[in-house]
Order: structure tokens, then C-alpha cells, then sequence
């Protein structure tokens, strides 16, 4: 999508080559992420998180809506891989800091 804020754009561009340590460096140095029920807080922690799901799955994730709920942005992204449930659509839940992703949540 060309309409997503910056911080979100380069969390998803991060994400497509599966480059840990770029995604967490998308992040505020004491941002939280919680994901299937855990609780990720700090880059380190962001990082190892990403170097886990991305090797854990193969996936492909394809933005299509955005929408604000208060001072959150929600991101919908369609989720395709080898992964139970798959496909899938999620709701990425952002909070932003400047230039970078204070906080971010994902649910179905």
C-alpha cells in the first residue's frame, strides 16, 4: 500500500525479506510487541521474536486497508504461508513515535 505512514511502510518492506534486525530497528528502543499471546518488549526481544516467526514460517503479508482508531493506526494485511490457518487476514495494531513504531499488536 503507498498510503501507509513511513515507520509502517519500512516495518512491512522489513518484513518481505525477513530481515530481523532491520524490523527491529523500525521500533523505539522500548517498544512492545505482543503477538499470539506473547509479550515482546525492547528491540533485542522485537528482533529475536521476528528471527523465530520468520523461521519458524514461510509467509507472504499483502496490506490492503488502513484505518485510525483513536491515536492507533490499524493495518489489515493479508497473511499467506506455512502456518495454521493460513490464509489468513490480521489487524495490525500500530502506535507511533515520531518515526518509529512505539507499539504494535496483532490479532485476527
Amino acid at each position: 500500500m503507498k498510503d501507509l505512514p513511513k515507520p509502517i511502510g519500512d516495518y512491512f518492506a522489513a518484513d518481505r525479506f525477513k530481515d530481523a534486525e532491520v524490523v527491529s530497528q523500525c521500533f523505539t528502543e522500548d517498544s512492545i510487541v505482543v503477538d499470539e499471546g506473547h509479550t515482546y518488549k525492547g528491540r533485542a526481544a522485537i528482533k529475536r521474536w521476528k528471527e523465530e516467526s520468520s523461521t519458524k514460517y514461510q509467509y507472504t503479508s499483502t496490506p490492503f486497508a488502513i484505518a485510525e482508531d483513536g491515536d492507533k493506526i490499524v493495518v489489515t494485511s493479508h497473511l499467506v504461508g506455512t502456518f495454521p490457518g493460513s490464509p489468513v487476514d490480521l489487524r495490525y495494531i500500530f502506535a507511533l513515535q515520531g518515526d518509529k513504531v512505539a507499539g504494535l499488536e496483532i490479532t485476527v
